[in-house]
């Protein structure tokens, strides 16, 4: 067989580190939780690719890997982009002008929620409360917090983080 003729190699693999963590929890109850944590820490998203390979080192259905990753939205199936948007859209939130909000980033990056910009930059998601009521509306920035945020402070915060 020539080389035009084999698939191509996945850049998406789980690396010698992240195969031992998976033997250490294997046998531990809430294994799938702190494995799927740890990948998605790896890789930024879980790849379907290390999806399969976790199914296999841990002996489970790849269904049930998937009904984890789907249930709760903290974990993520496509790569975000390089800076994670978070719009909180609790009821302090929302009431304050959460969804003004994301729409002004909409706007602005020219992508829609759960969507990365095509220079693979921002992505933005819309959660449910991130525990700052009191400075709502709150937007979170690859973990920087802004409080009391307004839709016109938006071209400002973007303009910095695209220079940085």
């Amino acid at each position: 067989m020539n080389t035009a003729d084999k698939p191509a190699e996945s850049p998406h693999k789980l690396n010698p580190e992240l195969k031992a963590f998976i033997a250490e929890w294997k046998s531990k109850p809430g294994n799938l939780i702190m494995v799927l944590h740890r990948v998605q820490q790896s890789f930024g998203y879980i790849p379907r690719e290390v999806a399969f390979e976790v199914a296999a080192l841990l002996d489970i259905p790849l269904a049930k890997i998937y009904g984890v990753i789907t249930f709760y939205n903290f974990f993520k199936l496509k790569k975000p982009g390089r800076n994670q948007i978070q719009v909180c859209l609790g009821t302090a939130c929302y009431l304050k002008g959460g969804e003004d909000i994301i729409h002004e980033l909409e706007g602005i990056l020219g992508v829609g929620l759960n969507t990365v910009t095509p220079d693979g930059e921002f992505s933005v998601e819309a959660v449910r409360c991130l525990g700052c009521c009191g400075l709502a509306p709150v937007m979170v920035m690859n973990g920087e917090v802004f409080g009391k945020i307004k839709t016109e402070d938006l071209r400002g915060i973007i303009a910095k983080k695209r220079k940085g």
